[in-house]
């Protein structure tokens, strides 16, 4: 996949597929728009385009700076790659930028640098200042500018509508089945392993701390689960701890750490990713070490005997 950053740097190229939108999360929505402009492209011998923007518009446009997303940038990119989407602007999205028409942007920047054989849009899709960019505006501009321009229905498991804002739902609420359902894999998260506080160690569950990549990506519900942990490219089963560690701490700041099963060895400044398999239960606040131990020797063996049929 070729990455742009200016439309400068574009060849234009009049046969081109191309679709626009954030894509947070490539869920299974996304990918019937993705599948269906490649499928174009190839099937015209064109090629297939994707607009997308950093950082996420929300992030710029509303009161609360502090989006939280499910794919980072790196991570969009390599899905989209692994797809078979050819090629790729991301485009720095601005106060000023969001100023810009659905018409003027389409005119004096896609039909100008990129060229444009078809546009193909979600069923509910928007963009442009004041979200002017529909299905009508920009059938109206295909008409005066002799490219198509189609729509891909909503797409729905289990009759709910799936989008964005579903999955950061289920996320958010431990319903990691759905999750993984809506995007037709592990929800997973990056960063490099730090030294912490070595609480894990003290009380035999020795953790990876995890300082996030990407500090803006959106974490599962506090709680525990069962994960695959990924180390220089070898997978491991794990345990997930995403919380606060109140049985230790008054006000303690959410940290992701991972107890890995039979695993001894140095990965401090290892960069590791970890994909969410199963949540086995919220955090909990517990009267005594003692009791906190008890409880992980549980999880630790639930964990084992949920991870073990990825196996079998």
């Amino acid at each position: 996949m070729i990455i742009f950053r200016e439309f400068s740097d574009i060849p234009k190229d009049e046969n081109t597929f191309l679709t626009i939108g954030t894509f947070d999360g490539i869920h299974l929505g996304h990918k019937e728009i993705l599948s269906k402009i490649i499928t174009k492209a190839v099937r015209n011998g064109g090629r297939s385009f994707l607009i997308t923007f950093d950082p996420h518009p929300r992030s710029v446009l509303s009161k609360d700076s502090n989006v939280k997303i499910l794919t980072t940038l790196d991570e969009k990119s390599i899905l989209l790659d692994l797809l078979g989407i050819q090629n790729l602007l991301i485009i720095k999205f601005t106060r000023e930028f969001s100023q810009i028409s659905a018409d003027d942007f389409v005119i004096n920047y896609v039909l100008k640098f990129i060229g444009l054989k078809e546009i193909v849009i979600g069923h509910d899709h928007h963009f442009g200042k004041g979200r002017g960019g529909d299905e009508a505006t920009l059938k109206k501009l295909g008409s005066e500018n002799n490219f198509a321009v189609s729509t891909v229905n909503a797409y729905k498991l289990n009759d709910k509508i799936i989008s964005s804002s579903e999955v950061r739902k289920s996320l958010m609420t431990g319903d990691i089945k759905s999750t993984t359902s809506y995007l037709g894999r592990y929800y997973s998260f990056s960063g490099t392993v730090v030294e912490g506080d070595k609480r894990g160690r003290e009380l035999g569950f020795p953790t990876a701390n995890i300082k996030l990549k990407d500090m803006n990506k959106l974490l599962p519900a506090l709680g525990v689960y069962a994960v695959e942990f990924i180390v220089d490219d070898n997978k491991y089963f794990g345990l997930l701890s995403v919380g606060k560690r109140p049985t230790f701490y008054e006000n303690g700041t959410i940290i992701p750490e991972v107890y890995i099963y039979d695993f001894n060895k140095d990965i401090y400044g290892k960069f590791v990713t970890v994909n969410i398999v199963k949540m086995i239960r919220g955090e909990i606040k517990y009267n005594s070490a003692e009791e906190l131990i008890e409880q992980m020797n549980k999880d630790k063996e639930l964990g084992l005997e949920i991870l073990s049929k990825l196996v079998d």
